[in-house]
């Protein structure tokens, strides 16, 4: 299959901000369609006032050691600085720190800085870059760049190291978003089953879908959905850490922590258990997110008639009761609005007679 036909017939969530149009060109170029909710905005840099006193702070105290946990961050505090006249006294601040990374984005903006690294955590988590400044840290004045408000137990964690007093530097400002009516769209539309995968590129955007989907009461409905139906794809271990701790079993995390890798490993992903393959008596059929293909006829289904589809393909042959159906619908409100569907459905399709009615007890493939 050529590059662009690599991710046809699949639905994907984005819920970046920063860096969406490149992400969603990624992928409607390999054919998938897409759905934009961002779930967190970046607040601009105009009035940074708190970032500028805070990098007073580490201009006047000089801390021994500085912890870098994202690229982007540590960018942005410096364009805020320099825009500010405090580049040149912020540089010369750092120049006999000892300066420690998370992860390899991160180390590479230190070093495109002209700035020596004394360590870098590769794993790119929190847990590791803890390990990396065991021993390194005691009694020391430790300037730390945050990454968001679930940063804030790092510094706690460095103070218990035995740092001897930590500067929180926090070059980020998210401006809240959780009462954007799409989120709620979002959250339903991945309970449903209605995407194939969403994207996450940053462990705050996980936050904030988790803390909607507790007040709303649907966190138990997500989770398993995620762990059923739904890819959800990160671009690195620290997005994918509050996934893992709210029960998602294994959300992707590429080898490499970029926004091209995650894509390459979706294709991958989709291609492998979003597809279905199915011999039956009128043919080869095979589904691929909402796209079926039968003896090489293609059709694109709605998102609900992919998903009875999708039941019936998966039992194989044997019949599924109309009961089962309906529990794994949850759109559906009634036994004859399942009928009604199942009908619409036969006419969509290549060939009508791939699903077959069996008398009082359900439906199976043919």
């Amino acid at each position: 299959m050529n590059s662009a036909q690599q991710l046809a017939g699949f639905r994907i969530a984005v819920t970046s901000d920063r860096r969406s149009n490149e992400l969603i060109e990624a992928l409607e170029r390999r054919g998938a369609e897409t759905a934009h909710t961002p779930l967190l905005r970046l607040a601009p840099l105009e009035d940074e006032q708190f970032l500028l006193g805070q990098t007073r702070r580490v201009i006047a105290e000089r801390p021994s050691v500085l912890v870098v946990t994202t690229a982007y961050g540590l960018r942005r505090w410096f364009d805020t600085a320099e825009a500010a006249g405090l580049g040149d006294q912020l540089g010369r601040a750092l120049e006999d720190c000892r300066i420690f990374t998370r992860g390899a984005k991160a180390l590479g903006a230190v070093r495109a800085l002209g700035l020596p690294v004394a360590g870098s955590a590769a794993a790119g988590t929190s847990q590791a870059l803890l390990q990396l400044l065991h021993g390194e840290v005691q009694g020391a004045a430790v300037a730390v760049q945050m990454h968001a408000d679930n940063d804030r137990p790092l510094a706690r964690d460095i103070r218990a190291l035995g740092a001897a007093h930590v500067l929180k530097i926090e070059p980020y400002r998210w401006m809240e978003n959780s009462g954007d009516p799409h989120i709620l769209t979002l959250l339903e539309g991945i309970c449903a089953g209605r995407f194939d995968a969403v994207t996450f590129t940053s462990a705050p955007s996980v936050h904030t879908l988790l803390a909607a989907a507790a007040s709303r009461g649907m966190l138990p409905t997500l989770i398993r959905s995620f762990n059923e139906r739904v890819l959800a794809a990160t671009v690195g271990p620290v997005t994918a850490e509050p996934l893992i701790q709210a029960g998602v079993r294994s959300p992707l995390v590429p080898q490499r922590h970029r926004m091209g890798a995650m894509v390459l490993q979706l294709v991958t992903a989709l291609a492998d258990q979003g597809t279905l393959s199915v011999d039956t008596s009128r043919g080869l059929c095979q589904l691929r997110g909402r796209t079926l293909s039968l003896n090489d006829e293609d059709c694109t289904l709605t998102p609900l008639h992919a998903e009875i589809l999708r039941c019936l393909l998966q039992a194989g042959g044997n019949v599924v009761s109309r009961d089962e159906l309906a529990t794994s619908l949850s759109t559906l409100p009634s036994r004859h609005a399942l009928d009604m569907t199942l009908s619409r459905l036969r006419k969509s399709l290549p060939d009508p007679q791939l699903i077959t009615t069996v008398i009082k007890r359900g439906y199976r493939i043919a």
